[in-house]
């Protein structure tokens, strides 16, 4: 590496996320093509604050006039990995500019994963929700004298096992509130790394599109089974619909982790496996259980969301069910034709999500670097309100 390049500073993907969270005004300067950058890009600063400019092209410049890019702001410069970003970052030094690259690209952008603690109810010593703030896609850690239950794990579960060693606590169990399309599932390579059953709905135990069983080795979630934790116990509540083995996790009437049945601005889509017209009457019936019997002070935790307006204001990702009653327009559909006929109206769905739900039940072994291509960009697990 040239002596320019290693003097360029480095930010990561977790500090840039605290940085732009509490106010600092950075501009972001992605240096990759702009098909890469439609397959998914850093959405967290205004649009006037985002640049997509060809590494190649900025290099060539002697000064920013005509790119839209500020002198006065510090810019993050961004790339697949973290190398061409580097480079460009030692251009814009070199014209006196205060530049950093982000360290890892966005390879290590899309696995990171930032801690959010959430009050814990009775019974619980931590609840901690993980935004894997790139995928928009959100896992949970539950902790009760001293075990430890991971939920909805990423591929790479370091961050969570860093929390679990931080709680002091034992890992005791992992699991999946269903069987994910955007995201290879870390959940059952976890289980059997820490000699810990792994917790899945014994119907998503298949490839949903033409019904080959899966190899995985499961405790099966079924409904109605408790989750002993500690001094806690969590029910499962089968919610079928997005998938036929989503299960919702309830912590009496404390908390909810719904995974991709309920989010905080729509529901999960029944067409991600081709059978929209049967699973959408399962989700109206999930739906219709849920408003019958969930108190509305009910806390929903997600697995998904689609924006920021879903934050609150300690940056989590979670709202009462009586708000969602409310305020989910999804949930306010109340007659049955109407919303199955919207639930069944068809939309595009990234190629990528057949092959992800192959690797998640066990029948296609995939690369890291295989893996990362299949991730790319921000979920698209819910319905279009």
């Amino acid at each position: 590496m040239s002596e320019a390049l290693s003097a360029v500073p480095e930010i990561t993907p977790a500090e840039l996320v605290v940085a732009i969270e509490r106010g600092e005004a950075l501009q972001i300067v992605d240096v990759r093509n702009p098909l890469r950058v439609a397959g998914g890009r850093i959405d967290l600063v205004p649009d006037g604050r985002f640049h997509n400019i060809v590494g190649s092209q900025l290099r060539a410049r002697s000064s920013l006039e005509g790119t839209g890019i500020a002198a006065d702001l510090p810019i993050v410069t961004v790339c697949g990995f973290g190398n061409d970003s580097r480079a460009v970052g030692a251009h814009f030094r070199s014209l006196g500019l205060d530049a950093r690259s982000l360290r890892g690209g966005m390879a290590a952008y899309m696995d990171t994963l930032i801690e959010r603690p959430l009050d814990a109810p009775a019974g619980f010593d931590r609840v901690i929700q993980f935004d894997r703030i790139g995928k928009g896609a959100l896992g949970y850690l539950l902790v009760s004298d001293g075990e430890a239950l991971i939920v909805d794990p990423p591929r790479d579960p370091s961050a969570m096992l860093a929390a679990v060693r931080a709680a002091g606590a034992r890992l005791v169990a992992v699991a999946d509130t269903h069987v994910h399309a955007d995201y290879v599932s870390g959940a059952a390579a976890l289980a059997r790394a820490h000699g810990v059953p792994y917790r899945l709905h014994p119907a998503d135990a298949f490839d949903p599109f033409d019904g080959t069983p899966g190899k995985l080795a499961l405790a099966p979630l079924a409904n109605g089974v408790a989750l002993a934790l500690g001094r806690a116990t969590l029910t499962a509540l089968h919610t079928p619909g997005h998938t036929e083995g989503s299960t919702t996790l309830l912590a009496g009437d404390a908390l909810a982790l719904t995974g991709d049945f309920v989010f905080v601005e729509s529901i999960g889509r029944p067409d991600l496996a081709g059978r929209a017209d049967a699973w959408s009457e399962q989700l109206w019936a999930s739906l219709e259980r849920a408003k019958r019997d969930w108190p509305a002070n009910l806390l929903v935790l997600p697995g998904h969301y689609s924006s920021g307006r879903e934050r609150r204001g300690d940056r989590s990702i979670a709202a009462p069910w009586g708000a969602l009653l409310r305020d989910n327009a999804a949930l306010a559909m109340t007659d049955r034709a109407a919303f199955l006929a919207w639930a069944r109206t068809p939309s595009a769905a990234p190629a990528a999500y057949r092959t992800i739900k192959r690797v998640n039940v066990g029948l296609v072994a995939v690369t890291p670097d295989e893996a990362i291509e299949l991730e790319v960009g921000r979920n698209e697990c819910a319905m279009r309100t």
